[in-house]
């Protein structure tokens, strides 16, 4: 008797014989088209089924998912470029910010503030003037002052720190986006590292790969919001800016000639309306935090400044009933014992630079600001100089029909 582990042919046996009159060949094999089960070999302890493989034009399946991805790829590509997007826009990661943050040993100069400062410096300009390209450490919505405190808990950093602010921003009471820099190190494993250099060795070829337009983050805003008491995707912040190389930041071209766009950054701003000004107790525990972590910094040997970017009109009114300039920035100056400048004091060459959404400057007023800014510290700080060879000055004019 045959073993039920064993074939149950034998050995030398005749050949099992399948449905149909087919018969199974020594090695296995199989008729084409037929497939063999349990049921077809009793007594045999195989319950995995047999069937062959038939053959198949592989090459040409291969070459047909080829064509079809290419396919793919290119209308994508086609439909971003169409929206205004670019190859070389890199997503701002965390990641990135941890390890912008992981240079500043090496860093002269160092920025940290909310998304004006980001958007309102311009690195080519900075380097034409002072022969230095600044590390970005500022953080869309977020708090100066939080991060003023992190580089003074940064003992590697010895190089001067320029502070940008917005009033209600650098007071409020909360880190705002940036409270990820508390887990910092989580962003710098080997697993997030790799996946970033992938994802920006991608984007820097490929304009489809914008994070602000991905399928599931545009299929969510064509929900109305209308439902009573919720906000809406309309009340989110859409994409506003690019991002190059180590986080250098600039408008998107397309909020100055979309209108509808612009309208809705407008509108995600809600005017920067406060209920009610500031508590001065509030105020006064910003103004103590800012102070120790700037005396923290100096006493190492590094230095800080501020300086505050230019807001319009329509948000500048509700920043000034939420925190005076007197009770904020002025008094910022005095408790530091800080330089800084205000857009306010700045020449009236630079002033009313254009300001889209009214919170950020164009990508070229941000050039003609980042030139006026770095003009005055080096007259108000040792820590900057203008070089030698530095390029004139600019003026409104080199920007408001510059986009």
């Amino acid at each position: 008797m045959p073993s039920s582990t064993s074939s149950s042919n034998g050995s030398g046996g005749p050949n099992p014989t399948l449905p149909g009159g087919g018969v199974l060949s020594r090695d296995g094999a199989l008729p084409a088209g037929l497939r063999l089960t349990a049921s077809d070999r009793p007594g045999q302890a195989q319950p995995v089924p047999t069937r062959d493989v038939p053959r198949q034009p592989w090459g040409r399946l291969a070459l047909g998912v080829a064509l079809a991805l290419l396919a793919g790829t290119a209308a994508l590509e086609v439909n971003a470029r169409r929206n205004g997007l670019h190859a070389g826009d890199l997503d701002n990661s965390e990641t990135d910010w941890a390890n912008e943050r992981a240079r500043s040993a090496q860093a002269p100069v160092a920025i940290v503030g909310d998304s004006r400062i980001l958007f309102d410096t311009n690195f080519n300009r900075f380097e034409q003037l002072t022969g230095i390209r600044p590390l970005q450490l500022a953080i869309h919505g977020t708090s100066a002052r939080t991060l003023l405190k992190d580089v003074a808990d940064n003992k590697a950093f010895h190089g001067l720190l320029i502070v940008g602010m917005a009033d209600t921003m650098f007071f409020q009471p909360f880190d705002g986006y940036g409270r990820y820099i508390h887990e910092r190190k989580h962003f710098l494993s080997p697993a997030k590292e790799s996946s970033q250099a992938i994802d920006h060795f991608l984007q820097r070829r490929l304009a489809f790969l914008d994070s602000s337009y991905r399928l599931s983050v545009v299929a969510a805003r064509l929900d109305p919001g209308y439902r009573g008491g919720a906000d809406g995707p309309y009340d989110d912040v859409w994409k506003l800016a690019e991002v190059g190389e180590h986080r250098e930041t600039s408008m998107w071209p397309r909020i100055l000639t979309d209108a509808r766009l612009r309208g809705h950054a407008r509108y995600a701003w809600k005017g920067f309306k406060e209920d009610k000004p500031f508590a001065d107790a509030q105020i006064r525990k910003g103004l103590a935090e800012a102070a120790t972590a700037v005396a923290t910094i100096r006493a190492r040997g590094g230095d800080v400044v501020f300086v505050r970017p230019p807001s319009d009109r329509h948000l500048r009114i509700n920043e000034e009933a939420a925190i005076p300039k007197a009770k904020g920035w002025n008094a910022l100056l005095r408790v530091t014992h800080s330089v800084g400048v205000h857009n306010d004091d700045l020449p009236a060459s630079v002033n009313n630079l254009l300001l889209p959404e009214w919170s950020h400057l164009s990508r070229g007023c941000a050039v003609v600001f980042t030139d006026a800014y770095v003009r005055r510290l080096a007259q108000l700080t040792s820590r900057l100089k203008l070089r030698a060879d530095a390029p004139p000055s600019l003026t409104r004019d080199d920007c408001i029909n510059v986009r």
